[in-house]
């Protein structure tokens, strides 16, 4: 462990590289780590419930959120999309994900970019093996939740007018070639960005820049929906889309306090920080709606505060209180300004604002990050921390994820649309509905 990594502060990351240590084997271990690495069993039970935490945000809660956004002649498929996401990316990570992010040499060779396949099918991974203060095992399901609702998340920027095998098919080269890299070089100990001192405590770059860029390049690359800009396309259940918003709000403290991978004041600080950042979110959301359009919606104020959700993430255990609530206001207002302003502008069809909320909030909250984690301002940053240097590395990191996710997205979109002879369903087919045309039911007699 590097002088430099070890002065992160309260850094999932740091814990991250504590818990590869296992698989580097008892020789590459210094001996103050072998110390160390006993289980706590008040960590080990909030990291349960963390990860339990972060499961119920998607299934059931962001299936009901972009449920409700959708048509009701759409909301089954939105639903099995999101299910079977989930299902099959979990079984990705256990059988090749979790060694392509988190084990593998410390240097050398693709390491600052990608993991190998020494733990395939968690082979090393064992109910005694210790990562840190829990057992490792735990930390393997952690990491699982936030795979899945990174890669269900592209979903809404595809929805209503894709063929249900070609998204699984899509999810699954994602997941492989854009998710697992930039997992390992954000969280790894030996990745890239973790050595340059990037900070992002529960995945501004990972989850959701990663995911909005992809939702924005598929939706370009897919074309808009029938009647797209001609015709009215509103949600059909806007109660949906609150429970969804506040299943969403309740997860992401497993989420974010979670990422401290341990039951500490790191974790009540991203804890407190993941109800004051989307709290004002909303309210900003639902002013910036009321000057410029005249009335507050309710839909305003759920997508408001999941884009403050959002935009805290990355920076959840290294803002002080007062910066979480900035950041949220902030990252609502511009997030505002993407939805209703940008995307008509740019006549790009992304269903249900993936990159509008995901992707520009986890970039304002990316770049933030380095602001409010001053201590100056309040903030918990790394020690010889400085914003200036902090600013240029998280632009870095944020650049690197939107090109490689867009570059991903692109060429796996072109291999899943040679594959099923096309990507989107038929005219007929979206005109009837994805629920009666691909799935053969409805949800509503």
């Amino acid at each position: 462990m590097s002088s430099k990594t070890s002065k992160i502060l309260g850094s999932a990351a740091l814990a991250s590289l504590l818990l590869a240590l296992p698989a580097l084997g008892q020789d590459a271990v210094p001996a103050e780590a072998v110390e160390v690495a006993t289980i706590d069993t008040g960590d080990t039970a909030w990291m349960i419930v963390s990860t339990i935490l972060v499961i119920l945000m998607t299934i059931p809660g962001l299936a009901l959120f972009y449920g409700g956004l959708v048509r009701s002649k759409n909301i089954l498929s939105v639903l099995t999309q999101v299910f079977a996401g989930f299902a099959l990316i979990a079984l990705l990570w256990v059988t090749y994900g979790y060694s392509l992010a988190f084990a593998g040499p410390t240097e050398g060779g693709l390491s600052a970019f990608i993991g190998d396949f020494s733990n395939f099918m968690l082979g090393a991974t064992t109910p005694d093996s210790v990562s840190g203060s829990i057992p490792e095992l735990v930390f393997v399901v952690f990491q699982l939740s936030f795979a899945c609702i990174t890669a269900t998340l592209i979903v809404g920027g595809i929805a209503e007018r894709m063929k249900f095998g070609a998204v699984m098919a899509f999810l699954a080269i994602w997941f492989t070639f854009s998710y697992l890299p930039i997992a390992h070089m954000v969280w790894s100990g030996a990745g890239l960005f973790f050595n340059m001192g990037a900070l992002d405590f529960a995945g501004g770059t990972v989850v959701h820049i990663n995911s909005g860029v992809a939702a924005l390049v598929a939706a370009i690359v897919l074309g808009p929906r029938l009647g797209y800009m001609k015709e009215p396309i509103a949600p059909h259940n806007l109660v949906f889309v609150f429970i969804g918003a506040s299943l969403l709000w309740v997860g992401w403290f497993g989420f974010n306090a979670g990422s401290a991978l341990a039951a500490n004041g790191v974790a009540s600080q991203a804890f407190l920080n993941t109800i004051t950042a989307p709290a004002a979110a909303a309210l900003a959301w639902a002013l910036g709606e009321k000057i410029t359009r005249g009335h507050a919606s309710a839909l305003g104020a759920f997508s408001g505060a999941v884009a403050g959700l959002v935009a805290i993430t990355p920076a959840a255990g290294f803002a002080g209180t007062f910066g979480a609530i900035v950041l949220g206001a902030v990252a609502s207002l511009v997030c505002l300004w993407a939805v209703v302003s940008l995307k008509p502008m740019l006549k790009y069809d992304d269903s249900l604002d993936v990159f509008g909320i995901h992707g520009i909030g986890g970039i304002v909250g990316a770049i933030g990050t380095a602001i409010v984690a001053d201590p100056a301002l309040g903030g918990f940053g790394a020690e010889g921390y400085a914003m200036g240097g902090q600013l240029v590395t998280q632009i870095l990191a944020v650049v690197v994820a939107i090109v490689w996710s867009a570059v991903v997205t692109f060429v796996a979109l072109l291999i899943v649309k040679a594959l099923f002879g096309g990507l989107r369903v038929s005219e007929a087919g979206e005109s009837d509905g994805l629920d009666l045309s691909s799935h053969g039911e409805r949800a509503y007699n």
